[in-house]
This record gives structure tokens, sequence and C-alpha cells, in this order.
């Protein structure tokens, strides 16, 4: 269930908050390829399943910066800030790729609100989104994400 945020206070008192999961997602070689495509980052263990399937992998691998990317899509499904002028990515403090994600693989995030604070009419979060790989102990990525959320003024 996507958490709902109203106002200034509401997502200051979010601090510490779990998230939850948000569905399964399939790392299809459709997306690898379109990810290489945009990006220019067309290495063999990503977009050549047969030159991968003779690696320890057994198989291309996602990016690790596709793997995060699928951060924003995970922290829309956990959660919606409302009453806003504007909400903006301001970054990231720690991202880390414990694991790597194969294609055919599903990953889920799971959210947990580590920081919120006041600057002026916005609210700095900052989120740790765990991106988890079906049947694997280790996360295909972990990212502590910074957004800053402006609202609007009260009436």
């Amino acid at each position: 269930m996507t958490a709902v945020f109203h106002n200034i206070e509401a997502l200051l008192a979010a601090q510490g908050q779990e998230l939850g999961h948000t569905e399964w997602l399939e790392m299809t070689q459709e997306r690898v390829n379109l990810f290489a495509e945009a990006t220019g980052d067309h290495q063999w263990i990503h977009v050549d399943p047969e030159r991968a399937a003779r690696t320890p992998f057994g198989g291309c691998i996602a990016h690790g910066y596709l793997t995060l990317s699928l951060v924003s899509q995970f922290i829309t499904q956990l959660m919606r800030v409302e009453n806003l002028v504007m909400g903006v990515n301001y970054g990231c403090d720690k991202v880390r790729f414990p694991a790597p994600v194969k294609v055919g693989a599903r990953v889920r995030g799971h959210g947990v609100i580590q920081q919120a604070e006041r600057i002026g009419d916005a609210v700095q979060l900052a989120v740790r989104v765990t991106v988890e790989v079906e049947g694997q102990d280790k996360p295909g990525c972990v990212a502590e994400t910074l957004a800053r959320f402006v609202f609007m003024p009260s009436r």
C-alpha cells in the first residue's frame, strides 16, 4: 500500500517509518538493451547473451545504474506526497551494488524513511531503498536517496 503524506508535519513525523515493499518487476533483456541504448553503455556483460553465458553469472546482468534508476519507480509506488508546489530529486548520499541482477530475475523495492528535515517551506527526505532480488540473500542495490518537497502555503 502506498503511504500518503498531506503536509509538512506528516512528512516530518514519518522519520523512521517503514514503507513496505513494491510489486515484483522482471529484469528483462529488452529493458537492459534499452538502457544500453539510452546511456551508450554497451558492455558485453549486459548485451551479449552468448558471451555472457560463459561467465560465472551464466548470462547477462543488468547495469548497476539501471538497477539504481528503478529506485525512482519504486519510491512512487511506496509513497506519495500531496499539496506540493514541487518535489525534486536532490541526489543520493550512499549507493551500493552488493550483488548482480541477472536478466530474468525479479526485483522489488523496500523503503524506509531514514530522515526528514524541515528546510523553510520544504522537507528534505532521506529514503533508503533496497532493491531486493527474488531468491537472493544480497540485494542488487541499496541507495539512500534525497528529495526535497516544497509545500503549498497554508491558507
